[in-house]
């Protein structure tokens, strides 16, 4: 048994609700990471399972492994190629104006050594484009859903707050860290497509801290 949810399973792949705080990668101070879960995912599998993308150590939910070295390599052209659909929730320290949109603008690293690095929103950066729309509003917050086209690091977040112009509750980077335990995003919704069998297709609840705020999913 593993202690992390599985919530797809085949031959090629997992799929499981990363928990939020756990981070992918082991962070360079140390400390626990997915890794430590790779002994219990192998699940009778010979190799552990490879991470095919990755999420903020704040974010939850859908985490796509794939199981042997030729999977891998598919499954991460198919991010590459904007073929997998991503569907996230969050909740925004505020109410947007409107029920829907695009925002698109292109993302760039910046650096300093007071602030550590952090993306901002830079006409030479990177192109990327998330559409998004409002499930409901509650106590002054918004739950939105999130369906970004592109994968660029933190996206949802720095556009939340340079394109919507609120950041997402709880996040210490593009907001003030108040108002909730950690950055309120969830991966809620994977589907990736494959040329032979039927698509790899994941949803993973939403977390207690959102139903702690007052959200539900639909």
């Amino acid at each position: 048994m593993t202690d992390i949810p599985i919530i797809f399973e085949d031959g090629e792949a997992l799929v499981i609700d990363k928990p939020a705080g756990l981070p992918v990668d082991r962070p360079k101070r140390g400390g626990p990471c997915l890794e430590d879960h790779f002994e219990q995912l192998k699940l009778g599998f010979q190799r552990p399972p490879s991470p095919v993308h990755r999420l903020d150590t704040d974010t939850s939910g859908c985490l796509l492994l794939a199981r042997n070295p030729k999977s891998l390599k598919r499954f991460a052209k198919a991010f590459e190629d904007r073929l997998v659909e991503k569907r996230y929730l969050g909740i925004l320290a505020g109410i947007p104006e409107g029920e829907e949109g695009t925002i698109e603008l292109s993302l760039s690293k910046i650096s300093s050594a007071d602030k550590g690095w952090r993306m901002i929103a830079a006409k030479k950066g990177k192109p990327s484009v998330t559409h998004w729309r409002k499930l409901m509003e509650h106590d002054g917050k918004a739950l939105l859903e999130f369906r970004p086209e592109t994968g660029r690091t933190h996206q949802i977040r720095i556009h939340c707050q340079a394109g919507l112009g609120l950041p997402l509750l709880g996040d210490p980077v593009y907001g003030t860290g108040k108002g909730a335990p950690r950055t309120m995003l969830h991966a809620a919704g994977l589907v990736v497509p494959r040329e032979k069998k039927p698509a790899i297709e994941a949803a993973a609840p939403l977390p207690r801290d959102f139903a702690a705020l007052g959200f539900t999913d639909g």
